[in-house]
């Protein structure tokens, strides 16, 4: 497991940024404005996966200068070999696992429980459907939705966490706003 050293080393608290399913080609103007606005208030940044490219976590970490941590999701086909399938690291003590895909909704809790025994909190992304649930004794379960894709959703949507003494303080679903039609 990683961990967080560095960044924890002289804080009591982190804020958090929790990305998936961008989906951006290269064009990073395609991510909302707003995702740079959290990205730098954020100090870690957590990507469950469809980056697509690795442009976008380069230019997170080079823009915001924060630890960036993701996985591999099933459309980050240019990042085989150099993302993991599965996560988990530590901030601040609080024990994080993440997956792109947790599979089917039925069993969810009892399978990210399984395959995450340890962790207080497990993100993950694929459905950009976003959910903030609690699953099995006490394991918090994150997606943030996707931040560009809304799919059936009412609205695209990021995480925000903060975390201090080993305990996820707060956990929200950032909706963001509509985008402008088309010109």
């Amino acid at each position: 497991m990683a961990t967080e050293d560095q960044v924890g080393r002289d804080r009591s608290s982190l804020r958090v940024l929790v990305l998936a399913d961008t989906h951006v080609h290269g064009d990073l103007a395609k991510l909302p404005p707003e995702v740079w606005t959290y990205a730098d208030a954020a100090d870690v940044i957590l990507h469950a996966g469809d980056v697509v490219t690795g442009d976008l976590l380069t230019a997170l970490g080079r823009r915001a200068g924060k630890p960036v941590h993701a996985v591999l999701g099933n459309n980050d086909r240019a990042l085989l070999g150099l993302l993991p399938d599965r996560l988990e690291v530590e901030l601040l003590g609080l024990r994080v696992g993440m997956v792109h895909d947790s599979g089917a909704r039925a069993g969810r809790e009892a399978r990210l429980k399984r395959w995450f025994p340890e962790a207080q909190l497990v993100v993950f992304g694929h459905s950009h459907e976003p959910l903030d649930a609690e699953g099995v004794a006490g394991q918090r379960l994150f997606n943030p939705g996707s931040a560009v894709q809304r799919r059936r959703q009412p609205y695209r949507s990021i995480g925000w966490l903060e975390i201090a003494e080993g305990r996820l303080h707060r956990h929200e679903i950032v909706p963001l706003p509509p985008l402008p039609p088309p010109s």
